[in-house]
C-alpha cells in the first residue's frame, strides 16, 4: 500500500509539472479550442506522454481506495471505498481524452480549412470529460474520500494533525469545481489543495507503513 500511494503521488505531480512545462497546463484550457489544438499539435508526443502519466496516477487511486477500505469495516469506510474508486475512474476517464481523442481531433482541425467541426467536437468533449467528469466529479469524489478516510483513520489512532490536514486539503480541492466558471481564486485554491493533499497522501504512506511494521 505505501508503495502504491507514493507511486500515485509521484505520477500525478510529475505529470502535472511536465504538462505545465511543455503545454502551459492548466492555463492553456482557458484559451479558444483552436489555439489549444494548435498547441497540442506542436507538442503532441510530450503532451500525450504526460497525460498518460497523470492517468496512471489517477488509476492507482483505485487499489489505494480498496486497500484503505480493508483496514476497517463500517458504513463510513464502505462509502469511502466507493468514493475513492469512483474518483480514480472518473479522473482517469477525463485525462485519457488527451491521448485517445484529442490527437485525431487535432489532426482534423489542421486539415479543416474554413471549418470548425473538429474544434467544436474538442470543446464538447473538453466540457463533458474535462469540466464535468474529470473536474467536477473527480474533485468532489476525491474530497469526499479524503475527509472520510481522514476521519476514520483518526478514530483508529492516526494523529489529529493528519485528519486536519486532510480536511483542509479536501476543502480547497472542492473549490476547484468553480474554476470552469472563472470564479476568482478557485483554480489557485484547487492547486493549493492538491499540494496539501500530496503531502497528506505521503503522510498516509508513512503512517500506514509504521503501523504495519
Amino acid at each position: 500500500m505505501p508503495v502504491l500511494i507514493v507511486a500515485a503521488v509521484v505520477s500525478m505531480n510529475a505529470g502535472f509539472a511536465g504538462l505545465g512545462a511543455v503545454f502551459d497546463y492548466p492555463r492553456v484550457l482557458s484559451r479558444p479550442g483552436a489555439e489549444v489544438l494548435a498547441s497540442f499539435r506542436m507538442h503532441e508526443s510530450a503532451v500525450v506522454a504526460w497525460f498518460s502519466v497523470l492517468a496512471v496516477g489517477a488509476l492507482l487511486f483505485v487499489p489505494i481506495a480498496l486497500g484503505v477500505g480493508r483496514r476497517a469495516d463500517s458504513v463510513r469506510v464502505r462509502w469511502a471505498v466507493r468514493a475513492g474508486v469512483a474518483a480514480g475512474v472518473v479522473q482517469a476517464a477525463g485525462l485519457l481524452r488527451w491521448p485517445l481523442l484529442v490527437p485525431g481531433l487535432a489532426t482534423r482541425s489542421a486539415s479543416e480549412f474554413g471549418s470548425s467541426t473538429a474544434v467544436t467536437e474538442f470543446e464538447f468533449w473538453n466540457r463533458l470529460l474535462g469540466s464535468v467528469v474529470g473536474e467536477t466529479l473527480g474533485y468532489s469524489l476525491t474530497a469526499v474520500w479524503t475527509v472520510l478516510v481522514a476521519s476514520v483513520l483518526w478514530r483508529k489512532g492516526f494523529p489529529r494533525w493528519f485528519a486536519v490536514l486532510g480536511t483542509v486539503a479536501a476543502a480547497l480541492i472542492v473549490l476547484g469545481v468553480a474554476a470552469p466558471w472563472q470564479v476568482p481564486g478557485a483554480q489557485q485554491a484547487n492547486f493549493a489543495g492538491y499540494v496539501l493533499w500530496s503531502g497528506w497522501m505521503l503522510a498516509l504512506a508513512v503512517l500506514w507503513g509504521r503501523r504495519r511494521e
